[in-house]
């Protein structure tokens, strides 16, 4: 099945969720990250602000301010597709971007390779920790960098979704950069590169 076919039906069972079963997810999804350590050994760490039909990324979110990690959003470029993270605080003044996403207004924003931990929002993804994104391509090219590199990857890159976006195989090119791990609201899936991952099972 084509990239265009797997988006389409992958978003129209992502937006079959109501409201109240994508809070009880989100919630769910946190005992989880909390259960698994994800937060545990990143100080920077990359999240999104949910657009239409994404996994609600906000109680994580909040756990991290909570436990004082330092957190960003993306800032997309003015020109390409390579974007920065800037930081999200308690007095952090937002801006919509072109797209009408809020950005932080921040100075001097990061790289994406300066970050620990970087969570992604997805439209589907495989049994290999590839991910299928909405198509605009800001990912790929912000971490093209990371295809250079064979033992030590940073940002840890974790997925978040729904249980329902997950499919046996997706049709990937050579540049695309597998997941390290992909956190829904059932399970914390890992990867074949995820002992780079700093995800520790529950003790």
């Amino acid at each position: 099945m084509d990239k265009y076919t797997l988006r389409r039906q992958l978003k129209a069972a992502r937006n079959a969720f109501r409201p109240a079963a994508r809070r009880q997810a989100a919630r769910a999804s946190l005992r989880l990250a909390l259960r698994h350590g994800l937060l545990l050994r990143s100080q920077r760490i990359g999240f999104y602000l949910p657009q239409g039909g994404e996994f609600d990324i906000h109680p994580l979110l909040n756990q991290a301010l909570c436990m004082q990690r330092a957190c960003y959003l993306p800032v997309l470029p003015r020109r390409g597709r390579v974007m920065r993270f800037g930081r999200l605080g308690r007095h952090t003044r937002m801006s919509p971007n072109r797209y009408g996403i809020p950005e932080p207004l921040d100075a001097r924003p990061l790289r994406a390779r300066q970050l620990d931990l970087l969570l992604m929002p997805l439209v589907g993804f495989d049994r290999q920790g590839y991910r299928l994104g909405m198509g605009g391509g800001y990912y790929d090219a912000t971490l093209a960098f990371m295809r250079h590199r064979r033992l030590w990857r940073k940002p840890r890159l974790v997925g978040i979704a729904y249980e329902c976006q997950r499919v046996d195989a997706l049709p990937h090119d050579p540049w695309d950069m597998p997941l390290d791990a992909v956190l829904t609201e059932r399970r914390l899936h890992r990867f074949n590169n995820s002992h780079h991952a700093g995800i520790h099972p529950p003790r």
